[in-house]
């Protein structure tokens, strides 16, 4: 059992990712799962089958508050927070993150793997030939920190629910010390499939759920790093195209287009106003 590294998973309805993931890795690491979809089945399987997982079933306040409570578990120098939907990660890579860190002797804030599968458009990566690059913005799909600097930095942020709470993470470590994209580290990250359901109704709601935090969120992080005023510059244009193509829709009764900015629109106003990032499934 490594003495140094521990691992820290979140799951949300993702019972059968989380125990694949698991068997990768168990019996080499301290494993924490947060589980904040109170899934008994995951629960059942932890205890019976991997009883050595630190298991925890906590509200769903949002993916920080998630990792923020799992981080008081954590008793080594490092630990790696991994998406559920992260393949191709093993204990040799888990290991490597460690060695990259004594390379740069220690004086880091986070480091992240190279992702094999994500174009462009889904991440910026660093050069692929700089086997350790100077990174500012680390996914949150898979981060390596030191527990020290977590604690220092009071971890995340949870006035996000969903979406930036990685950015502003790494924006605020990289003051201390500068964040890295270790590309000899490769793994796959299946964005969105995380959250295991077959009901379409629901899938339906979870796209409105992540529209409207993606926008909240992508506000707040604006104000609180470069000021309202900086911020409202920004957004107001996005606001005017967000209402004429609400109007749009409307007149063309394209009700499901007319709905997903009607959300987006909501959100903005919502943290404008300084408003909580209230809106869960259920508000849909």
């Amino acid at each position: 059992m490594n003495k140094d590294i521990s691992i820290l998973v979140l799951s949300h309805k993702s019972k059968n990712l989380v125990t694949n993931l698991i068997k990768k890795l168990y019996d080499k690491f301290p494993i924490i799962v947060v589980d904040n979809s109170d899934d008994l089945e995951l629960k059942r399987i932890l205890n019976e089958e991997y009883s050595r997982v630190i298991y925890h079933s906590i509200d769903n306040n949002g993916y920080g508050a998630a990792i923020n409570f799992g981080s008081n578990f954590i008793k080594t120098k490092y630990f790696l927070i991994l998406n559920p939907d992260i393949e191709d990660i093993n204990e040799k890579k888990v290991i490597y993150f460690e060695k990259a860190a004594s390379k740069l002797n220690d004086k880091f804030s986070v480091l992240g793997p190279r992702y094999t599968n994500l174009d462009i458009k889904s991440i910026k990566q660093s050069n692929e030939n700089i086997e350790i690059a100077n990174w500012k913005f680390i996914s949150g799909a898979c981060m390596f920190v030191k527990n020290e600097t977590f604690r220092l930095l009071s971890g995340f942020d949870e006035n996000f629910f969903l979406y930036f709470e990685e950015s502003d993470y790494c924006l605020r470590a990289y003051k201390i010390n500068k964040n890295y994209q270790i590309n000899n580290i490769k793994i796959r990250h299946n964005v969105g499939t995380s959250v295991n359901t077959d009901s379409v109704a629901e899938k339906e709601k979870l796209n409105y759920l992540y529209n409207w935090h993606f926008v909240w969120s992508k506000f707040y992080y604006f104000k609180k790093h470069y000021g309202f005023l900086v911020s409202m510059l920004y957004f107001l244009p996005i606001l005017f195209r967000t209402n004429i193509k609400i109007i749009y829709f409307r007149i063309l009764s394209k009700h499901k287009k007319m709905k997903k900015y009607k959300i987006r629109n909501d959100a903005l106003l919502s943290s404008i106003k300084g408003e909580k990032s209230y809106k869960r499934i259920n508000n849909f």
